[in-house]
């Protein structure tokens, strides 16, 4: 028999699983003060992947003591982000990253386009934000309707007044609304740009609007790992940006986040909150994602350093400057969790200590041994800061096999105060509401 190519080996090698094995636990990386242990880098990093599989029949997630869930809606083509309608309606992106030519050149990029299929993620996209209704109150959206067709990987929503805005993969677009609204024929007016291109790294712009409605919060992640596309390509990019809804104006707020993604204003502080994913390819251990208060004309890091002013020394040349600039995270949510959702609970469904904090999806790691996230989990807070352990809410969405029969994304807390889950793998959205 011919002996295989190397690289048909490497790519065999990094399917069935590479790289070293972490020696902390999770939880260790949790918390306003993680463990940062020092970077370990080999041969080839680490790679994990959970084949995605689906929920086999009759299976749902398993629910905290004292909850219980229900698929809200099911049958949906990789539902990723979350938006509720002051009415009570639902919005789901139904979405995946656009054509990126650019993106994952040679041979590494072609065996991370092989990992993201096995993981779930090499779908087409559907490109369309679905209306999800349930006017019985039973939990089950009865009814089901296309909002939105015609766009470009649509992720972050945000209404103002009878203004529909949806951050595309390139640009904010807007669509004026009326409550009650099932679908929108109106064609999208562009609002502003948005950092997109052949490469697209970190497709996913998610968006928030301010309390007044005068401007809108986009987050773009960077255009690679560690800048190693130059950072010429990382322009307005790890970095959230604000935009006048009235001229298209964009500043760039806050830097150095590397995929800043759930946005949410906590009730207490009103302050911004932002969950972010960090970087890869220094072991299992290394860099916990986190969620962070964001300051205006703030700096947290990336690519230079990480968890403040840990340095990163891949990036070159060096930048002591900025490093010295970096702010330290508030609370990590654990390494390669890959914490994208991001909502404060403001509901009256929840029992009273819920109010306030801050409801996490990890969409679950690739790149972490064992694997991590894959689950919701609840972070207490008090005078509007983290004050007290994660807490699992919603898991399960990994099988006894290591199989993904689900991976969660987007959540968001409905009109009548259950928490909901976008499950782009088990194409489902999940609702949590107290037992009975």
């Amino acid at each position: 028999m011919k002996p295989l190519h190397p690289l048909v080996w490497l790519a065999l090698l990094c399917l069935a699983g590479c790289g070293e094995s972490a020696r902390l636990a999770v939880r260790d990386g949790i918390g306003p003060d993680p463990q940062l242990p020092a970077p370990r880098q080999g041969l080839l990093p680490t790679v994990n992947i959970a084949p995605a599989r689906g929920w086999p029949a009759g299976a749902i997630p398993a629910a905290a003591p004292g909850f219980a869930v229900n698929a809200y809606a099911s049958g949906l083509a990789h539902p990723r982000w979350l938006y509720v309608l002051p009415n009570g309606d639902v919005l789901v992106a139904e979405t995946n990253a656009p054509a990126r030519p650019a993106d994952g050149w040679g041979i590494k990029g072609f065996f991370m386009r092989l990992l993201m299929r096995k993981a779930g993620a090499g779908a087409p996209s559907a490109d369309r934000i679905t209306l999800l209704r349930d006017a019985d109150g039973d939990g089950i959206a009865e009814t089901r309707s296309v909002f939105l067709a015609g766009l470009h990987s649509p992720f972050g929503m945000a209404l103002v007044g009878d203004s529909f805005y949806v951050a595309n993969a390139d640009a904010v677009v807007r669509v004026p609304y009326r409550t009650g609204d099932t679908a929108i024929t109106a064609t999208p007016v562009k609002v502003a740009g948005l950092p997109g291109g052949p490469i697209n790294h970190h497709w996913t712009k998610s968006l928030v609007a301010s309390r007044d409605g005068s401007r809108l919060y986009a987050g773009i992640g960077s255009n690679s790992n560690i800048g190693e596309n130059g950072m010429d390509a990382e322009r307005d990019r790890a970095a959230i940006l604000e935009i006048d809804p009235a001229t298209g104006a964009t500043r760039v707020f806050a830097s150095g986040l590397r995929n800043p993604v759930g946005m949410d204003w906590q009730p207490d502080s009103g302050a911004l909150w932002v969950s972010v994913n960090e970087r890869d390819e220094l072991g299992s251990d290394l860099v916990p994602d986190y969620m962070t208060s964001v300051r205006e004309g703030g700096f947290y890091g990336w690519p230079y350093s990480y968890y403040g002013q840990h340095v990163d020394a891949r990036p070159q040349p060096p930048r002591p400057d900025l490093v010295a600039r970096a702010i330290k995270p508030d609370y990590a949510l654990g390494p390669h969790t890959a914490s994208l959702g991001l909502a404060f609970y403001d509901g009256a469904l929840f029992p009273a200590r819920y109010r306030g904090g801050a409801i996490v999806g990890q969409h679950g790691s690739w790149n972490r041994r064992p694997a991590s996230g894959y689950k919701v989990v609840f972070v207490p807070f008090a005078s509007g800061m983290p004050e007290g352990a994660a807490e699992d809410l919603l898991t399960g969405f990994l099988d006894a096999q290591g199989n993904a029969r689900g991976r969660p994304v987007g959540v968001a807390v409905d009109t009548r105060g259950a928490l909901l889950v976008a499950d782009d793998v088990g194409n489902a959205v999940w609702r949590l509401v107290p037992a009975r």
